[in-house]
């Protein structure tokens, strides 16, 4: 396999609806909660490119654009952006759809590095 089907074969697309219990006082969704969908989707992003365990080693540059609603559809997409020896960087987006309106938009993104480890924890290569 090539390496541009590699990276097709490993987009990674996950949705949510927005219920009470991820938001906040202001009836938006939890910022840690976001981080925390975003980190799972970059981990299932990098694990499908290169089967291989992996930590996170940083989460660079996550910008909040909008808030996200209550009673919203997200839908969180994972790309790989980089391939090192032992690390992948992985760009993570998230729009946003409301439930009885057409159309969607882009209101997170960030990117996060992961570090390919073996069953001793000690990095190994990607490829």
């Amino acid at each position: 396999m090539t390496l541009e089907e590699k990276l097709a074969q490993a987009e990674t697309h996950v949705f949510k609806t927005v219920f009470p219990d991820s938001t906040n006082h202001h009836n938006t969704m939890f910022g840690g909660k976001i981080l925390l969908m975003m980190t799972e989707t970059a981990f299932m992003t990098a694990t499908r490119f290169a089967r291989k365990g992996f930590v996170i080693k940083s989460s660079e540059q996550v910008e909040f654009m909008r808030p996200i609603p209550a009673s919203s559809l997200i839908e969180l997409i994972g790309s790989v952006e980089r391939v090192g020896t032992t690390s992948l960087r992985i760009r993570v987006d998230i729009f946003l759809e409301k439930m009885l309106e057409e159309g969607r938009d882009k209101v997170v993104t960030g990117s996060f590095t992961l570090v390919a480890i073996n069953e001793h924890h000690k990095p190994v290569k990607i490829i």
